[in-house]
């Protein structure tokens, strides 16, 4: 399996936080009252896609975390270049809404390295994992361009925005402008989902036979020139016409003057000073081939802000914003109490020694050294097991698992437990910022009791849902104070009890502290049945790894060989947990580790856990998630994993997400970054997959495993989707003033062998409106969003398009329509009532297979200067039609053409339809000035 890295910007998903709610009401009766209570729960929830700790009270942002990432040298200016960098912002943001949005108060969460201040206060539910802005060094060195990780469709919220401290502290100002308007532009992506309107890739286009540079609106005005150095001495000179194409050579810049009267758009050139507004419907360039016309449907950037939730809970105020207030919060060691349930029910299905197996894992290695740690237990009422103790050695751990739960009985109070353990960590530490682990498999309809506390306390809640009848206003928990959400189903061959516990790392740490997990594993076996397999110990990892081995019967035979084929012996057994585990000493050997357990008439498991090999190495992470917490029948859910080492993102690795449900039925799907339906860029390092497979309600949990081999290094960092407009030059007294060129992407491929193995846990969702079997066909194919067309010879057009299924992106369509125009708006807004292409021959593939389709334009006039739209709808079995593709285009450029060049000078005539040409000059010579002519007459712009 090849996969390739390339050394481009971080771009980390994030587990988000929540926005605040009104707590519910205390449940007080059983039966239909709690059913009414896991649909209002579920409305709680729903579309949760983000939950940010930003919210807007009174058309002010409150709430935004802007974090210092851990590897930044310490520096206080730093801390007041992001306070100029917002307050600058605030006005602009104020005054391009139409007085409608600012920014009113900000976090800034310093590093714990950091020294300490007497106004720097302990955070309460600010982490690194959920921080919108992060503040990091560049990779590579020159790579400062600003850029917001948005892996959703148009209008869903961006993951987290990205600067540099060498942005921040104006030493890139020639090249991105000022920092407020560059925030300003970023915070658009991150808070409405619009794109750019520039495309760095396609910097021209054809309209009417006429070249336009691509920008919004067409008022901005320029020059066109080219900057070319060699041997240390650079020249401009006029952009090239591409005879045969129409269109200007590569390398051709449009440079804004910096003289403008156009206040539009910031998406596209927020450094010009008249530029002070998005784009709307009535400036709006919709020809434009840029990544807000392909991913919004030709809408401009203010229809989609427009269309926010923001937007339609806010008027315009005439009162002028205040500047922004903001706090600073240092991150300091790490506080964790575990919450276990130890209820009646906690006896069957082998709960409470699953939770002694996952318990054991967490405290002996996923916990982070020098962290504080307490546990309480609850079944009708609270016990406290272990007061706050430090992890400082090996000791210390194993203190902890003695005081895990052994005996089950009573009934459920999961307030009860929450109550003790803010009592804990109060006796030493404040509650904010601290963590709760809950793990709960009864229903307790007196949750909401306490949701108040909770929220006062300050503290982050992980929820681990067991089995199907844990209490469902669980997960409210951990939304509304931003921790992960799990659920475990009794099904012990899928591992999840150890997943969720493995997955409860430091959200503040540096990564090379944090626990990885390269391997989960499990099989039930008979008649002395053997589980082989490998793990992969990669040169990233190796520090801590740690193998563990469950059973549920008896001890299996275990079997372990390192990469060089020496047996592994060594296994700590406790038969009364029914697990065995082995630490390797120091590094572990890079390469691939065999196994092999043998047992009879029960189910084992296996897990293998590690950490960064070395603090200068980043480690390759695996992050996944879902799209919402809440899927409603029949909308589609979308898994996601973003695959990483350090900045640079992993591509073509296998990944496969399994999905299991409350039936204890998995579903496998291939993760794929094709940039095709459910995944919103090819080659980022991010893969997606549409989840249709409903079949119950409830809930389901959701792991990632990603398997690699080859990769390739490439020297600078890849394409940003959405970021800020890199300037090549600005124009003083007529002349161009040039920035050095931009980092490009280098050709120069290293290869070499990086093989991993990694698994990880994408929390859980719960789904509501499934119908009993057998379940209906809803689900259309996906939206084509990467059609593309070329023209061949002056009369055929050759379409490219990734093939949707017939549900989203699986299975296989029926049938595609195809349909073209000369008008972009009327083939969007008409689309049935435009000219059909014959696609009879066309029959579709396989989801994911590329599609090629090659027609002439027929009952329409197609000649020089046409510019023809092109757009496709998938047809399933059962009728349902996908939404229509992004609209491709093509302009029809004939050259004239050139007569042969001879040696006669008496030549004077050459193919130029109203044109005089003076006889008494050589032909050749009034070819190049015609040539020059029509560059000069078609190539203007503005």
């Amino acid at each position: 399996m090849c996969v390739f890295i390339y050394n481009g910007k971080e771009r980390h998903l994030h587990n988000p936080h929540f926005p605040k709610r009104e707590t519910t009401g205390r449940c007080t009766a059983m039966g239909p009252f709690r059913s009414s209570v896991f649909i209002l729960i579920l409305h709680l929830l729903e579309g949760a896609l983000s939950n940010s700790l930003i919210q807007l009270n009174n058309n002010g942002y409150e709430g935004i975390v802007i974090a210092i990432d851990p590897n930044v040298p310490e520096d206080e200016t730093l801390i007041q270049q992001i306070k100029d960098m917002v307050t600058q912002a605030s006005p602009y943001l104020f005054e391009a809404t139409g007085k409608r949005f600012y920014f009113k108060n900000v976090a800034i969460l310093i590093p714990e390295t950091w020294k300490t201040k007497a106004d720097y206060v302990r955070p309460k539910l600010e982490t690194y994992k959920n921080a919108d802005v992060l503040v990091a060094e560049s990779t590579p060195p020159d790579g400062d361009e600003p850029y917001t990780e948005h892996i959703g469709k148009c209008g869903d919220k961006g993951e987290r925005i990205h600067l540099t401290p060498n942005f921040l502290a104006g030493k890139k100002l020639k090249e991105y402008g000022p920092q407020g308007r560059a925030f300003v532009h970023e915070w658009a992506h991150l808070r409405w989902g619009v794109f750019d309107e520039y495309n760095n890739d396609e910097k021209f286009y054809l309209s009417n036979g006429r070249i336009q540079a691509v920008r919004c609106s067409v008022g901005i005005t320029g020059k066109t020139e080219v900057n070319k150095c060699q041997g240390g001495s650079c020249y401009t000179k006029r952009c090239t016409f591409n005879k045969a194409t129409g269109l200007y050579e590569k390398g051709c810049e449009f440079i804004p003057h910096s003289q403008q009267t156009e206040k539009a758009s910031i998406m596209f050139a927020q450094h010009v000073d008249s530029v002070v507004e998005f784009c709307t419907e009535q400036n709006h360039n919709k020809e434009a081939p840029n990544m807000q016309n392909t991913k919004c449907n030709l809408r401009s950037t203010w229809e989609v802000i427009r269309d926010s939730e923001d937007f339609k809970k806010t008027t315009p105020t005439t009162t002028q914003p205040p500047n922004p207030t903001f706090s600073l919060l240092q991150i300091g060691q790490r506080i964790v109490c575990l919450v276990l349930d130890k209820s009646g029910s906690m006896a069957t299905g082998n709960r409470l020694n699953r939770l002694n197996q996952a318990g054991q894992l967490f405290l002996l290695q996923i916990i982070e050294l020098r962290s504080w740690v307490g546990m309480v237990t609850f079944d009708s009422a609270a016990h406290v097991q272990s007061e706050l103790i430090q992890i400082n050695s090996g000791s210390d751990r194993d203190t902890l698992t003695k005081r895990l739960p052994t005996a089950a009985s009573g009934g459920t109070s999961i307030c009860s437990g929450l109550r003790s353990a803010f009592t804990v960590i109060k006796k030493k530490y404040p509650t904010d910022g601290s963590e709760i682990v809950l793990l709960t498999d009864g229903e307790d309809n007196t949750i909401s009791g306490c949701f108040n506390e909770v929220k006062q306390s300050g503290a982050i809640i992980h929820t681990v849902a067991l089995g199907p009848s844990a209490a469902r206003e669980l997960e409210e928990l951990s939304t509304m104070t931003g921790g992960l959400r799990t659920y475990a189903s009794d099904q012990v061959q899928n591992n999840g009890l150890i997943d969720a516990f493995g997955a409860l790392s430091s959200g503040n740490g540096v990564v090379s502290q944090r626990s990885i997990q390269l391997e989960s594993k499990g099989s039930t076996l008979q008649n002395s049945q053997w589980m082989n397999g490998t793990v992969i110990v990669d040169s990233t990892v190796g520090k801590d790894t740690l193998f563990l081995v469950t059973w549920t019967t008896q001890p299996p035979q275990i079997l372990l060989w390192d990469p060089s084929g020496q047996k592994q012996d060594g296994f700590v057994v406790d038969k009364n947990t029914k697990m065995a585990f082995l630490q390797i000493p120091g590094i572990a050997k890079v390469g691939t580790w065999k196994y092999s357990l043998q047992a009879s008439s029960q189910t084992l498991t296996l897990t293998v856990t590690s950490r960064a090999s070395s603090a200068t190495l980043p480690p390759i992470t695996v992050t996944s998630k879902m799209n919402k917490d809440t899927g409603k029948f029949p909308s589609p859910m979308i898994v996601y994993a973003n695959i990483r080492q350090g900045a640079s993102p992993i591509l073509r690795a296998s990944v496969t997400a399994l999905i299991e449900s409350e039936n204890g039925k998995t579903v496998t799907l291939e993760l794929l970054d094709n940039g095709a339906g459910a995944d919103a860029a090819k080659d980022d390092g991010v893969y997606s997959r549409y989840f249709t497979t409903y079949d119950t309600n409830g809930r389901y949990s959701v792991k990632v495993r990603a398997l690699g081999g080859v990769n390739a290094v490439r020297q600078r960092a890849i394409p940003q989707q959405s970021g800020v407009m890199y300037i090549p030059g600005w124009i003083e007294n007529d002349e161009i003033q040039w920035n050095p060129p931009r980092p490009e992407i280098e050709d120069d491929v290293q290869r070499k062998q990086v093989c991993f193995s990694r698994t990880s846990s994408g929390g859980s969702f719960v789904a509501s409106g499934v119908p009993n079997a057998p379940i209906p066909d809803l689900f259309p194919p996906c939206q084509i969003t990467d059609l593309k067309a070329e023209i061949h010879g002056h009369s055929l057009i050759n379409l490219t398009w990734t093939a949707p299924g017939d549900d989203y992106d699986h299975g296989t369509a029926h049938k595609y329509i195809i349909r073209i125009s000369t008008s972009i708006l009327d083939l969007r807004d008409k689309f049935n009532e435009s000219l059909q292409v014959n696609t009879t021959a066309l029959i579709p593939k396989e989801a994911n297979s590329e599609e090629v389709f090659l027609f002439k334009p027929e009952n329409i006039t197609f000649e020089n200067g046409t510019d023809l739209f092109i757009a496709i709808q998938a047809v399933d079995k059962a009728d349902l039609k996908s939404e229509i593709s992004n609209i491709a285009r093509v302009s029809l450029f004939i050259p004239p053409q050139t007569p042969p060049e001879t040696p006669s000078p008496d030549e004077t005539s050459a193919p130029c339809p109203n044109i005089s040409i003076n006889s008494t000059i050589p032909g050749i010579h009034i070819l190049k000035i015609m040539w020059k002519w029509i560059g000069e007459l078609q190539l203007s712009i503005g």
